[in-house]
């Protein structure tokens, strides 16, 4: 058997391929919609992709399963499980607690593990060529390593009303009824590692065991008690910020995102072809350099979308496809980072990318507003804004901040003010300058506060050192 993790740093997302080495049939679980390493991957180990399915409707990312599907011909299987209302809007082979897809010598066996959402299925692995019981277990957002999948979601991007507490004990039931009573040495495959939202302590090692969580989580001793609602309280108390792009990836996921197909890559535009769209106001200019470059200079009215490591992640925050009918330009340095930056922005659903250029002569310069902290005090914003979660806000904040996060910042401008200067802030300014780029693009004089809290509390310790020592 093979079983590969092919996970993106980006999204701290996790898909798998299992393969039968005697047969070469394989299978994908949980696939990214830039389907092109899944692709490279079976082959490499000379299979075929004959099976895709997923474990639940995501909230993160854009589902690659349809798209590739398409790709090989491979038979599309989703949950079944959920009710009515968690039912899949496209056509697939729905799955119910038991059933299993099978690739040559393995079995792939469906649970249902609701809390997280409804319909959650995990996948139980059977190599049949070694053993008639399951050794693996492909957890999606059930159980990380050393966390759980928050059961809020629902409430928090689906527009659920107080279903947390439902799902929460619904996810105290899987663990006892499911995930405990499987032997200690079966390894977990989670859904996600350390970054992702979808869980509040997520730990950075791509694989667990069932008996190493049942010894060291914190949830174990929950469960050792029978001890419900002190689970519940637990699992819900510090959740971070649900972005809210989730919301459109619910529904998008659920009805079945639009299937591309192969994609060229992005044209190259010369900086006068760039030029004139942009005066024409015919596209949205992306930025995608270091939000230090960018503080030295950029286009006037341009997001700034670092990439491409982040940029699903920071291209999610700052522009809405459902509300923005102009495709995207982005300065990129070559076509090879252009494109690696329109993969990322795929598998957020943000797939209108008119091309790249490399140059910004004949565009409009600004040269973005940054103060440094011993300006702030006195500078008279009408409100400084604290763009981090809400989780390190609570851990300490600049005085009078009021908090709201980068990735809700354009679905909430209700709660700005309409008029005056904004002064944003982050922890060291990278996802500020995202969304203060974001909040110029809407009409915002946003100030950005140079180095973030980090160089603010740096700044705070040194004036407030008594005279004749230094702060270290």
């Amino acid at each position: 058997m093979l079983l590969e993790r092919i996970y993106d740093d980006d999204l701290a997302q996790a898909g798998y391929l299992i393969g039968c080495q005697a047969t070469g049939e394989a299978v994908v679980v949980d696939a990214r919609r830039d389907i092109g390493e899944y692709l490279d991957l079976a082959d490499r180990h000379g299979m075929r992709i004959v099976a895709v399915t997923e474990t639940h409707i995501h909230a993160d990312y854009l589902s690659g399963t349809r798209e590739l599907a398409a790709a090989t011909g491979a038979v599309t299987y989703v949950s079944g499980e959920g009710g009515r209302d968690w039912q899949y809007g496209f056509d697939a082979e729905r799955l119910r607690d038991g059933d299993a897809i099978t690739v040559g010598n393995i079995a792939v066996r469906a649970r249902h593990t609701p809390g997280h959402t409804p319909e959650h299925l995990s996948f139980l692995i059977t190599d049949g060529a070694f053993s008639d019981e399951p050794g693996y277990l492909l957890s999606g957002d059930f159980v990380f390593a050393g966390d759980l999948g928050r059961p809020d979601l629902l409430d928090e991007a689906a527009g659920g009303a107080d279903t947390r507490f439902a799902g929460a004990r619904q996810v105290f039931a899987g663990l006892r009824d499911a995930f405990l009573t499987l032997p200690d040495h079966v390894q977990v495959y989670p859904g996600h590692g350390a970054g992702s939202a979808c869980g509040k302590a997520l730990g950075a090692l791509p694989a667990t065991t069932v008996g190493y969580e049942r010894l060291n989580a914190w949830w174990a001793p929950y469960l050792r008690d029978d001890d419900e609602e002190g689970f519940v309280e637990e699992l819900l108390n510090g959740q971070p910020d649900a972005h809210a792009y989730f919301a459109r990836m619910k529904r998008q996921n659920k009805e079945g995102p639009q299937i591309l197909g192969p994609l060229a890559p992005p044209p190259e535009l010369t900086g006068a072809e760039a030029a004139g769209l942009v005066h024409r106001d015919r596209v949205v200019f992306v930025d995608t350099r270091p939000h230090t470059e960018v503080h030295r200079g950029t286009v006037a009215g341009a997001l700034n979308i670092p990439g491409p490591a982040k940029a699903a992640t920071y291209g999610a925050w700052a522009y809405d496809p459902e509300t923005e009918d102009r495709p995207l330009v982005l300065l990129a340095p070559d076509g090879e980072t252009a494109r690696a930056v329109r993969d990322h922005l795929l598998r957020v659903g943000i797939d209108r990318v008119a091309g790249y250029t490399t140059t910004t002569e004949g565009l409009p310069g600004t040269v973005p507003a940054v103060i440094t902290p011993e300006r702030l005090q006195d500078f008279g914003a009408v409100l400084l804004l604290d763009v981090r979660n809400r989780t390190e806000h609570a851990a300490g904040h600049v005085p009078g901040s009021e908090q709201l996060s980068a990735g809700r910042v354009l679905w909430h401008l209700d709660e700005l003010p309409g008029e005056g200067t904004i002064v944003t802030y982050c922890q060291s300014g990278v996802r500020n300058s995202v969304a203060a780029s974001a909040l110029r693009r809407a009409g915002y004089d946003a100030v950005e506060l140079d180095g973030g809290y980090a160089a603010w509390s740096a700044w705070r310790q040194d004036r407030e050192a008594p005279a004749g020592t230094a702060s270290g």
